[in-house]
């Protein structure tokens, strides 16, 4: 009996314990002492919003004083139900929930407006702006006055109903929520050295600050317009070059990763698709031309479509015109200049010091009517007959000139000489001068 009544007191020790232990973890739940503080950057696409959500489920689960977003954000780029399950979120959470738009600068327009109004407190840097909740989320615009159609700064959103306050740092804001009596007594007076008291956020007060992760950061980059659209021009450029230099190599493998990354962006931004057509016809334009070497007409296409597609491949966001002549510019000077250089380097060494090569036989693999391709030196070139002489697949052809990237030949027999292999025999005429005058002539002999 005593073994069992010895059992049965330590069982109920443990349990003692345990219960305590469970109530004081509750308790210091219940008075943590943390403030959230998230960053709320670019659009408002899904990685943002289940970012957002699960902070909020986290400082809510430990009971933290209050949880700050601090807003720089142009809008959204996710579905309508989406942003209202996180409206919803914020509206209903169990602990503080405030919005700060800063730093100085910053900007929350659309989406990210509305979530300055379902915020518990909100404030805005000095120089920010808030504005344009536009048609989304038509049953949250009610309380929201003519001014909310426009961008509002600083003093001004205040005075405007938009905001509660002015606060220039996020400290100061912090503050203010203590002022309203949004969060319990977080601060406290600190002497400065000149004698002045001022206030500060309390030793005993943890602030902490949240970001996303690095592969959620790329994946929120990537949802970026101008990301996705510069992503998109590297992509298809690299992909053109990898079909001309033949093989799967590194252009191919870059512009496979960058072309999945854009596809990703593309397909949360909202785009218009006849434009994304647009752009990759444009690319194929350019491809015509690229086997010629020269720039023609296909080339002109190409280069209208290209800037076409990009002016209206984004329906309701915008980019700036850095970005969009960055894209331009820079394909047009790639697909023009850099990639008829490689193109030329990846087939041998003919195109450096070319000269050499008038004059020297190759093959034709196709009739050339009067375009073909014959093989020289193992190669496949794009070749024209000179002066529209036929030549038929297999019978040999003299090469009299070189126009870009396709050759000019000429039958072995028949063909005009070309004015090219005159020039270089010329050098071969003062020899045979020579050779005359040492030898005497049948006249001066006799």
């Amino acid at each position: 009996m005593f073994r069992i009544g010895a059992v049965l007191l330590a069982a109920l020790f443990v349990f003692a314990t345990i219960g305590v232990s469970s109530a004081a973890s509750h308790t210091d739940h219940q008075h943590s002492r943390v403030i959230k503080i998230i960053e709320v950057s670019g659009l408002l696409d899904p990685v943002e919003i289940d970012y957002i959500e699960a902070e909020l489920q986290d400082a809510q689960r430990n009971w933290a004083l209050a949880i700050v977003l601090q807003v720089n954000s142009p809008g959204a780029a996710a579905d309508e139900q989406k942003l209202e399950d996180l409206l919803e979120n914020i509206d209903g959470a169990l602990v503080p929930v405030g919005v700060w738009i800063g730093q100085s600068g910053a900007t929350a327009k659309g989406a990210a407006a509305h979530l300055v109004m379902a915020a518990d407190y909100s404030g805005i840097a000095p120089g920010s702006r808030i504005g344009e909740f536009g048609d989304l989320l038509h049953s949250r615009n009610a309380g929201i006055g003519v001014e909310g159609n426009q961008l509002e700064r600083g003093q001004d959103a205040v005075d405007a109903g938009l905001v509660d306050v002015m606060a220039p740092t996020l400290g100061d804001f912090l503050l203010a929520m203590e002022d309203a009596g949004v969060v319990e007594e977080i601060s406290t007076q600190v002497e400065q050295a000149d004698g002045l008291i001022q206030r500060a956020i309390a030793d005993d007060i943890s602030v902490t600050f949240s970001k996303l992760s690095l592969l959620d950061q790329l994946f929120h980059t990537v949802a970026s317009p101008p990301v996705a659209y510069l992503l998109l021009l590297v992509g298809m450029a690299m992909l053109l070059l990898d079909f001309f230099t033949g093989g799967i190599g590194v252009a191919g493998g870059v512009g496979a990763i960058s072309l999945l990354m854009a596809c990703y962006g593309l397909g949360i931004l909202d785009i218009r698709l006849w434009a994304l057509i647009v752009l990759v016809v444009s690319m194929m334009a350019f491809g015509i031309d690229l086997q010629t070497g020269v720039p023609r007409f296909w080339t002109i296409v190409g280069s209208i479509l290209l800037i076409l597609g990009s002016l209206r491949l984004f329906a309701s966001h915008s980019m700036s015109w850095l970005t969009l002549a960055s894209g331009i510019g820079l394909t047009l000077a790639f697909v023009l200049s850099g990639m008829p250089a490689l193109i030329r380097t990846r087939y041998g060494t003919s195109t450096l010091g070319r000269e050499w090569m008038i004059g020297e036989m190759a093959v034709a693999a196709t009739d050339l009517a009067p375009e073909g391709i014959v093989l020289f030196q193992n190669a496949q070139w794009r070749a024209k007959a000179n002066r529209l002489t036929p030549v038929k697949a297999g019978d040999p052809a003299r090469i009299v000139g070189l126009e870009g990237l396709v050759l000019e030949v000429e039958p072995e027999e028949g063909g005009a000489i070309d004015y090219r292999e005159m020039r270089q025999r010329r050098p071969s005429a003062p020899d045979s001068k020579e050779g005359d005058m040492s030898e005497p002539s049948p006249k001066n002999g006799s």
